[in-house]
């Protein structure tokens, strides 16, 4: 009976082993966690494209949006483990266990790790509208006129909405907060003048800053954002301790085989080294990062760090906005 069950156990071990070094032999699905035409959405679309010429299958974007693309992620927690569904995240999965209470997930332990995508800068934009020109007279105005103020942001827990507690704490300046599900709706209200302000990706303000649809006021950056020049950054302007760039990482469910994971990981080091995925990212102001990072380790390794830097600054934001 023992020798039976072991000669089972071998043999569907085998079984999985050649299905996984066959993968894939259908189309893999990338799930972005917010809705279409938002920044993690636009970068998911053109990877998807790189990744699927190395992996000789379509990848196929989903949007499954919700605040803090918390939906999608839960998605990718209970799907099977066999490197057909993926998720793309950014910065937001490192500020989710501190800014979501009832979180079902781990997102340290929960989920395998591909590797890192891109780094994209930020920028706070307004409407266009809006009286004053450059932040030092937007400071002034929103203490003037704060209660009036409706700052939107892509969700809880997006990097928006860090972008926008930090503001506000810098400013010690509460705003009315505005969450919508995805940058896209949150953009779309933003030039239809629903909201006064918004910090979010270069993805998501490029278009609207050059087809002047939004009024600029400063980008989040060290250094000046070299696809817009003339924009002068936050800290430029004497608002210090405001540097946010957002990250972007691949992930899988738990326990994915390792030849389908080394075939992933290949796949998107192959799409980052890309000409046409490089020049696409290079169009929206966005970076890819170093090989070194695309890898599940890179990821890893960064997306701790990452929980351990924003997790005492969500709360000391959180405590001062009550």
């Amino acid at each position: 009976m023992k020798k039976q069950i072991f000669t089972l156990a071998t043999a569907l071990g085998l079984g999985t082993a050649a299905l996984a070094q066959d993968f894939p032999q259908r189309p893999v699905t990338l799930i972005v966690p917010f809705s279409a035409g938002g920044p993690t959405d636009v970068v998911a679309r053109h990877l998807a494209q790189a990744m699927g010429k190395s992996l000789g299958q379509p990848v196929v974007v989903e949007n499954r949006a919700s605040s803090g693309g918390i939906v999608g992620t839960e998605a990718v927690v209970r799907a099977e483990a066999n490197g057909y569904t993926l998720l793309i995240h950014n910065i937001g999965m490192s500020t989710l266990p501190a800014l979501s209470r009832s979180l079902r997930f781990n997102p340290a332990t929960d989920l395998d790790f591909i590797g890192q995508v891109a780094d994209v800068p930020m920028t706070l934009v307004g409407k266009r509208d809006l009286e004053p020109t450059g932040f030092k007279a937007l400071h002034q105005y929103i203490t003037l006129n704060q209660k009036k103020i409706n700052l939107a942001n892509a969700g809880i827990g997006t990097a928006s909405h860090l972008c926008g507690l930090m503001l506000m704490s810098r400013l010690n300046l509460p705003m009315t907060t505005v969450p919508y599900k995805g940058a896209a709706p949150a953009m779309a209200d933003l030039q239809g003048g629903q909201v006064e302000l918004l910090c979010d990706q270069i993805t998501t303000t490029l278009g609207p800053i050059q087809a002047a649809r939004v009024k600029p006021y400063g980008s989040t950056t060290r250094e000046r954002l070299p696809s817009l020049p003339d924009l002068p950054t936050l800290s430029e302007q004497g608002l210090d301790g405001l540097e946010v760039t957002v990250w972007h990482g691949v992930y899988a469910p738990k326990n994915l085989p390792k030849p389908v994971t080394d075939k992933l990981v290949k796949s998107l080091q192959d799409g980052l080294a890309d000409p046409a995925f490089r020049d696409s990212l290079q169009k929206l102001g966005a970076l890819p990062v170093s090989k070194d990072k695309a890898t599940p380790d890179g990821l890893g390794k960064h997306l701790r760090q990452e929980i351990a830097r924003w997790s005492p600054v969500i709360r000391q934001a959180e405590a001062y906005l009550d």
